[in-house]
């Protein structure tokens, strides 16, 4: 840089310098301009000196306030006139400051403010926006859309929105408000009801449009998933189902299929089927793939016993609070020259499921079979019944070969073996001779026959002398072979005060033996405690075990003399050094055994 310019920049410096000092001691004119922000470059904006003190006409010395004037304003020194240098834009730069100084008279402050117009659109700060409604939100519900927002002001600023396409039945409408910061914000509400099986999905153009003449736009697209509700249930294609089976199908032959569908998505609309069998099919002689909805043959079928079958089948979708539809199945068994012998099993137990008592004693009736044989009506002699299964436990006894009754024939023992599989088998005597047979579970229920049992019959456990009540001494474990009430177990300590059982107290619950109050070793070095568990059982067994308790001594007794008082007399020529008087104390410290501590005077 050359000298001149540093001068001529020192000199621009003073002098912005004194226009500050000049506009703060009030010894300036201002002059206010404007101009619009579309104005075409060279666009008169005004005159310096219009209105100003006739003394203070041009030529001025231009000084800049702030940045940009030289390059957006062309200023005219010896006129004063000022235009636009180049294309203003108000959303840049809103205004320009500029002092001008005449020769003689008051200084000039000039402010350029740029007008605003209508040459921004509404803006969205995103093309697409993505929003998931249930089909069950009610109407009126609002979701928040991401605003436009316009660099204009005023009028010329966002004024309305619209819904131009993919309001489908009308289904949502828009509603806005305008808050502090001038942005006038978007809400999308429920206009109607929605039904995901009728719409899925909905894709919103929407359009916010400003102020201008004509109004300059912005669009927004705006994507909306119908989230589905589980509110509709299964529809089978038939409401009743025909079919018929052979009475000698095999177990598993397919009988026929049902089909149900729900208009419902995912979850909600996927369909389990099943029989209803509270109300149909309580012996389960058919069974249904809960998938496919195939129906099949779950157990050997009977002309003679039951020549129609009626099924309730249930179609239950998987919603969180699942729909349900019935639909009903006519199953004619066809008969066939099989004529097989019929089992009727009644189980004799309080509930006529089958069980036993482990303390049914041999004899005891378990379960009542009757037998049937289509082809001998009156002469029931001719079916033969056998029980297999069971050990040996169980047997089989008639009196006319019609009723049989299942017994008792060795002693249970649940703990032993709780769970029997019996089979009943009725063969007649034709040739060749067809036979019939049931299988049944037997469970063995228990009784409280087995007292609670400790790991071991004797526990040593060991505690200071100076613990504090409520210290941890052991933990003492039962168990009892038993189940349910009979196999809970509570602990508890033998009162004994002879053995000092009141120094100590057992969690009833988890068997921990903790001290109940300070423990003393000198009283008793290895209190000895009873611990009994006790089951739950009608009536209850118990048992006991032994807790050896060994209390470790610590230093808390000092030594005792044997007299308080001694009486000693001696002669005055006795000779230096002969005992004349020996003493004892005792340590009464039991741990470590009775100290005896001698001490002889000389």
């Amino acid at each position: 840089m050359t000298v001149r310019y540093h001068l001529a920049m020192a000199a621009l410096l003073w002098l912005a310098a004194n226009v500050l000092l000049l506009a703060a001691a009030g010894a300036e004119h201002v002059r206010d301009l404007e101009v619009s922000e579309g104005a075409p470059v060279g666009t008169r904006i005004g005159f310096i000196g219009d209105g100003a003190s006739p003394d203070s006409g041009p030529p001025y010395l231009i000084v800049p306030v702030g940045i940009a004037v030289d390059t957006d304003l062309a200023i005219d020194q010896n006129t004063g006139e000022i235009s636009t240098r180049v294309p203003l834009d108000r959303e840049t730069r809103a205004s320009y400051s500029l002092v001008a100084i005449p020769i003689s008279g008051d200084n000039v402050k000039v402010v350029v403010k740029v007008l605003d117009e209508n040459d921004n659109a509404p803006t969205f700060p995103m093309s697409v926006m993505n929003i998931e409604f249930p089909e069950n939100t009610p109407r009126d519900v609002k979701r928040t859309l991401h605003p436009a927002k316009d660099l204009d002001l005023d009028v010329f600023n966002t004024q309305r929105y619209n819904i131009i396409s993919g309001n489908v039945n009308n289904a949502f409408r828009l509603s806005s408000h305008r808050e502090r910061d001038g942005v006038l914000y978007l809400d999308l509400q429920i206009n109607g009801f929605l039904d995901r099986e009728t719409t899925a999905s909905y894709s919103l153009v929407i359009e916010a449009l400003d102020g201008g003449t004509p109004p300059l736009r912005g669009e927004m697209t705006v994507n909306i998933t119908i989230q589905d509700v589980n509110d509709n249930p299964p529809i089978f294609n038939q409401s009743r189902y025909f079919a018929s089976v052979p009475e000698n199908a095999t177990i598993g032959t397919s009988v026929l299929k049902v089909f149900a569908t729900d208009a419902d998505s995912d979850e909600n609309g996927q369909i389990e089927y099943s029989i209803n069998r509270r109300q149909s099919d309580r012996d389960n002689m058919f069974r249904i793939d809960p998938s496919t909805g195939l129906i099949a043959v779950n157990k050997p079928l009977d002309f003679e016993t039951k020549e129609l079958h009626e099924l309730v089948i249930v179609a239950k979708d998987h919603g969180l609070q699942p729909l349900e539809t019935t639909a009903f199945v006519s199953i004619r068994v066809t008969d066939v020259n099989d004529n097989q012998p019929t089992i009727n099993v009644i189980f004799l137990s309080d509930d006529a499921t089958p069980k036993i008592s482990e303390s049914a004693q041999p004899g005891e009736f378990v379960a009542r079979i009757s037998v049937h044989d289509p082809d001998s009506k009156t002469d029931y002699s001719n079916i033969n019944v056998t029980l297999s299964g069971g050990d040996g436990h169980f047997g089989l006894t008639t009196r006319d070969n019609i009723i049989y009754l299942v017994i008792v024939s060795l002693p249970l023992d649940r703990e032993m073996q709780a769970n029997y599989t019996l089979n009943v088998v009725a063969t007649d005597t034709g040739t060749p001779p067809l036979h019939a047979s049931r299988t049944i579970n037997l469970q063995v229920t228990d009784i409280n026959d087995n007292a609670p049992e400790f790991e071991e019959q004797v526990y040593h456990a060991n505690v200071m002398e100076v613990s504090d009540p409520g210290t941890s001494v052991i933990q003492v474990l039962a168990n009892d072979k038993d189940e349910g009430n009979n196999s809970a177990i509570t602990y508890s300590l033998m009162e004994t005060p002879e053995t000092h059982s009141g120094w100590f107290q057992i969690d009833s619950r988890s068997g921990l033996v903790t001290t109940r109050a300070h423990v003393d070793c000198e009283t008793d070095p290895v209190p000895q405690l009873t611990v009994i568990a006790t089951d739950n059982g009608f009536p209850p067994l118990s048992s006991s075990a032994t807790v050896l308790v060994t209390i470790h001594d610590v230093n808390d007794n000092e030594p005792i003399f044997d007299q308080s008082f001694y009486n000693v007399s001696v002669a005055e020529n006795e000779a230096e050094g002969r005992c004349i008087l020996k003493s004892y104390s005792y340590e009464t410290e039991q741990d470590e055994g009775a100290i005896l501590k001698e001490k002889m005077i000389r």
